[in-house]
């Protein structure tokens, strides 16, 4: 799992390892004593780079010596860099791009020789790559891209029994989103038919589900309150 050190990748880490399942968590900053506090020992801790192919295929490598083969890549990874087009730098653009989807497609890519027939592939959109928001012109792209490269990737591997689907949280409060104003975030949560944000554990509940469907490929799976009904 990318992107699994904290958030909702690590929400999924905790429900995939209280499942029996094992787990390797692969983060550009991993805090080994934090997560082992979290997650026990028997999680595999992998210091990688979305961005970076040497990165992603040294993890993977290092993920099949010790396992022998991978059942299920979760790519949550992701980057936020907000502002309108006119104001929003090319290398921010730039580095979005590069970590929400050319960083999933590197990390698919690399994990395809250990993946097995019945494997699975989520990779976790956003709300915004399917409608747009003012000021998240890379962000929505970069989400709007990785919906059509689940597509695409569902019907190239569907051959091989490689399922590969789309996760789609609402507002989850992560540090990613943190950084919204109070005034931001209420009228986000106006937009919400249910009222709230979501919690870790449910957009996770979600992507543990998704991983164990055998007859679910290049699906869309929205958990966001019903806010792509609303708007």
């Amino acid at each position: 799992m990318t992107g699994g050190s904290r958030g909702v990748g690590l929400a999924t880490a905790k429900l995939a390892l209280q499942h029996g399942d094992r787990v390797a968590v692969l983060a550009r900053n991993i805090d080994e004593a934090k997560l082992r506090a979290e997650l026990g020992n028997d999680v595999l801790l992998i210091t990688a780079d979305v961005t970076q192919s040497d990165s992603v295929s040294t993890a993977f490598s290092q993920i099949d010596q010790q396992w022998g083969g991978i059942d299920v890549l979760i790519n949550n990874a992701g980057l936020h860099r907000g502002g309108k087009l006119q104001r929003l730098a090319t290398e921010d653009w730039e580095a979005v791009l590069k970590t929400n989807l050319s960083g999933p497609m590197m990390c698919i890519r690399n994990a395809l020789p250990y993946l097995g027939a019945g494997s699975a592939i989520i990779n976790v959109g956003a709300v915004v790559g399917l409608r747009g928001f003012p000021g998240d012109s890379a962000y929505g792209a970069s989400k709007a891209g990785l919906s059509g490269l689940t597509q695409v990737l569902a019907i190239e591997l569907a051959p091989k029994n490689i399922r590969v689907n789309l996760v789609i949280p609402g507002l989850v409060i992560t540090e990613m989103t943190s950084q919204l104003d109070a005034k931001a975030l209420d009228k986000l949560i106006e937009r919400i038919p249910l009222g709230r944000v979501g919690q870790e554990d449910e957009i996770a509940q979600v992507i543990w589900w998704v991983a164990g469907s055998t007859y679910m490929t290049g699906a869309i799976i929205p958990t966001d309150g019903g806010m792509l009904a609303q708007l």
